[in-house]
């Protein structure tokens, strides 16, 4: 279902998509394209797309292709969702310690939906940190 999401190729890329979109949030999948896990993430985010549109536009990024951004973001694991607004990287604390970015594939659109619009509402009243509208912190047992 990646297919159907627009693939960015180099870091350039990534940078305009950032730096140009003015009313959305920007969604950005760093991963690996053949890993099962972002599979099941990019199915999601692909069949949220058209409902979230007016909010948000999404965007998928093979860390292996492009790895600019690996060490800026830290970028270690294989799927990772990270959301940015007028060129701000948009914290959200999802109740895992981890606030800058979802390091794991969420497979429920609405969980998906809710945090996108979550990070939409924030970012516009500018906030750089935004609450989760559901804890995660128990769902993953490490």
């Amino acid at each position: 279902m990646s297919y159907l999401l627009t693939h960015l190729p180099n870091g350039w890329a990534v940078d305009q998509a950032i730096v140009t979109e003015e009313d959305r949030v920007v969604v950005i999948r760093f991963g690996h394209d053949y890993d099962p896990d972002c599979m099941r993430q990019d199915e999601v985010l692909a069949s949220i797309a058209e409902k979230v549109k007016n909010m948000a536009v999404i965007y998928v990024v093979d860390i292996t292709d492009v790895p600019d951004f690996n060490k800026m973001y830290e970028l270690y694991d294989n799927c990772t969702t990270m959301f940015f607004y007028r060129n701000k990287h948009i914290m959200i604390d999802l109740g895992t310690g981890n606030n800058n970015k979802i390091n794991w594939p969420l497979t429920s659109k609405q969980d998906m939906i809710d945090i996108i619009e979550t990070v939409y509402r924030g970012a516009r009243k500018g906030k750089g940190l935004v609450n989760s509208p559901r804890d995660f912190s128990t769902k993953y047992k490490y």
